[in-house]
């Protein structure tokens, strides 16, 4: 028996099962916590398994290689000399693949991505879709820099950039997001309590809440008015703030009608915090948010993750179609937030639904 014994575990590992590089994840556990404790009992406390259990992988194991891994008495095992240049592999293998799940919760995707956007855009949208982002994907550090000055969007030190534009940007890959369509916004109860909201030309007679900040882009009260065929308007009954973040939350409390930008207030829409009283009407730009890589910066598996996923989320919005009246370039439209350079025609994304 001892001269058979030598001769089946003299085959080669893998002629046992040429079809298989690697015996199953579990047979292997199950083999290393017997042969380090050398009992089957210990090994199925250690792996929170029935005895029966670590035996009959420790079986499988030894068929799937056609050979003995342990010597088994009446009331202990032992580790074959195949059993013991197994284990040795077995460990150094299973420790390493340890080592990586301990540390991948803070070495995995350690590279923070640095992303710049209009003050708009970061509170309005792109915040809310980062906090489903990381429930959904998750672990990536993204640093953003919220602000309506140009140099602050445009940094060297930035990866990405969220900006508002033609499409044209000198050194920079820019790719269509969404474009910009206009319309009046404001909450249930003020529609309620003002049901002469729904048309607009009684908006004049209605608390209006508008954004006052060159630097933002955000059209105001008097575009929208102008372009609508009312030149003028009453300024007593007009809020003035500085942000479209805060124009937003001021006609979710029920201050009055805001102008609420498409994709920026579409979650709220969407949740019911807000209305549109005059229902389809609104007005396209002439600019469109696009995002800009910054060539300057080394690209890295985080930043192209966050890229792709803006660019999915552009891919999958909501579209915009047949507006009003789309309001064509003008001084208004050149104070938008984070433009550079000459602006040249747009070859992609303007002209697109939005």
């Amino acid at each position: 028996m001892a001269s058979q014994t030598t001769v089946t575990s003299s085959k080669p590992i893998e002629a046992a099962n040429p079809a298989k590089a690697l015996p199953a994840m579990d047979y292997l556990l199950a083999f290393e916590a017997a042969a380090k404790t050398q009992d089957f009992a210990q090994a199925s406390e250690a792996l929170n398994l029935s005895e029966t259990t670590i035996r009959r992988k420790v079986r499988y194991l030894e068929k799937y290689y056609d050979m003995p891994l342990f010597i088994r008495r009446q009331r202990s095992i032992s580790l074959t000399q195949k059993g013991t240049v197994l284990l040795a592999a077995a460990e150094q293998s299973l420790d390493l693949l340890r080592d990586v799940s301990r540390d991948m919760p803070t070495q995995y995707l350690a590279n923070p991505v640095s992303l710049a956007a209009p003050n708009s855009v970061a509170s309005l949208w792109l915040t809310p879709q980062l906090c489903k982002f990381n429930n959904t994907i998750g672990r990536i550090r993204v640093s953003v820099t919220a602000s309506d000055y140009t140099a602050d969007c445009m940094s060297e030190a930035m990866d990405l950039i969220i900006a508002r534009g033609d499409g044209h940007w000198p050194g920079y890959e820019a790719q269509f997001l969404f474009g910009e369509t206009v319309f009046p916004v404001c909450s249930p109860d003020y529609l309620r309590c003002h049901p002469e909201a729904a048309d607009p030309a009684a908006l004049l007679q209605l608390d209006l809440i508008d954004v006052e900040n060159p630097r933002s882009g955000s059209m105001t009260w008097d575009t929208w008015l102008r372009s609508t065929g009312h030149p003028t308007f009453p300024m007593d009954n007009v809020m003035i703030v500085n942000t479209c973040p805060l124009s937003v939350q001021a006609a979710v409390e029920g201050l009055g009608v805001a102008l609420g930008s498409a994709h920026l207030v579409d979650a709220l829409l969407d949740s019911g915090a807000l209305v549109r009283p005059t229902g389809d009407t609104s007005m396209r730009t002439g600019a469109a948010y696009y995002l800009l890589s910054n060539p300057r910066r080394d690209s890295f598996p985080e930043k192209r993750i966050i890229k792709e996923w803006l660019l999915r989320l552009s891919a999958g919005r909501k579209r915009y179609d047949g507006p009003d009246a789309t309001l064509r370039p003008s001084a208004q439209r050149r104070k938008n937030n984070c433009q550079i350079g000459d602006a040249k025609q747009a070859t992609t994304g303007s002209a697109q639904e939005m």
